[in-house]
């Protein structure tokens, strides 16, 4: 096994479940360096992690580093990308790359410039359900797809600092269910239409944001998809998916602690689905950065590429934008059409 050394820049929540992950899961990454300008020294130093830094230039000015895990602030996204590949390194970036298209189709043009791999981190398409359904698909079990449904609720609402910065629930959340739907169909979603509205917490209209919506799709290959999203579901981290097809259906439920079901005179009980994603998504976070390994050893190309991420975002863009204007729209993924969308995001 050829063992890869790496940085991670980004010492969040997410930055130390990857670096976690990395030390735990996957021997064939090594992390030397960790960057961040308010780096948790504390936690680093008992990860074991040889190098901490504020500064992110350190990884790219590191010729021993040979790939990035980007896991900053996604408002830095893009600029970490356009660094990293001109150093010459692979890149794994946290959803979404950036919120104005055109920032994205720059970084993209820097990682092909470059000739490195770029990698987005769409983890639910490694989740062994989910990735299961689309196997099923992909080999005609159900027969021609004709109906998605994708339920999506959070157990608690984010931090109101969090809501001024996430650039709004359809490209902080639902992002990952319009990467999902294109994953499971195989098809690109041509229409778009969504209804929302802040039916929660006031927060949510304090920051210009929605907190529950249902958002109907139509697929290229005519598939009709339907996704609905809350914030908070007060029994846990809700993920279920449904593809319905002419020759059948394949479905997944909740993950739960445990599959027992008591039945008794009093009723029948099962427990509560896992509470958060970090504990839902616990394997598919490790699934994906062994695909990141594999596709820079092979050079294959990337499990989720820089245009997976690419249009996912102008999805999550056209349905701000039919929420806003409250009609369908269609979606164009054609850049020199997409001037009015990306200015919602700038």
């Amino acid at each position: 096994m050829n063992q890869i050394t790496i940085g991670v820049i980004g010492c969040g929540r997410i930055g130390k479940l990857h670096a976690a992950n990395v030390i735990r899961h996957l021997p064939q990454f090594r992390i030397k360096t960790i960057a961040d300008p308010r780096i948790d020294e504390v936690w680093a130093r008992s990860s074991h992690i040889p190098n901490i830094s504020a500064d992110a230039n350190e990884i790219f000015h590191d010729d021993e580093i040979l790939a990035v895990l980007v896991c900053s602030p996604s408002p830095f996204h893009a600029e970490h990308i356009i660094a990293a590949a001109r150093a010459g390194k692979h890149i794994f970036c946290e959803k979404p790359i950036a919120t104005d298209v055109r920032q994205i189709t720059a970084a993209l043009h820097e990682v092909k410039k470059a000739g490195v791999k770029l990698q987005v981190g769409f983890n639910r398409r490694f989740d062994p359900n989910f990735a299961r359904i689309r196997q099923l698909v992909k080999q005609d079990q159900i027969g021609v797809p004709q109906l998605l449904r994708i339920t999506s609720r959070d157990p608690k609402i984010p931090p109101a600092d969090f809501l001024k910065s996430s650039g709004g629930m359809f490209i902080d959340m639902t992002i990952h269910d319009f990467d999902m739907a294109r994953f499971l169909i195989g098809s690109e979603i041509e229409e778009i239409y969504a209804s929302a509205g802040a039916l929660i917490d006031p927060v949510f209209k304090e920051c210009d944001d929605i907190d529950t919506a249902v958002i109907t799709l139509k697929f290229a290959n005519g598939c009709l998809g339907v996704i609905d999203n809350s914030r908070q579901a007060v029994y846990g981290y809700d993920q279920r998916i449904e593809v319905f097809g002419s020759r059948g259906a394949a479905q997944a439920d909740n993950n739960r602690p445990t599959n027992t079901i008591l039945s008794t005179d009093a009723g029948v009980m099962t427990d509560k689905p896992l509470y958060y994603f970090l504990e839902r998504y616990e394997e598919s976070f490790v699934g994906e950065l062994r695909a990141f390994y594999q596709c820079i050893v092979s050079q294959d190309e990337p499990a989720v590429s820089g245009e997976d991420g690419l249009k996912s975002v102008i999805i999550s863009l056209a349905a701000e934008q039919s929420r806003r204007e409250n009609r369908p729209v269609r979606i164009d993924y054609d850049l020199g059409s997409l001037r009015h969308e990306t200015s919602m995001a700038s």
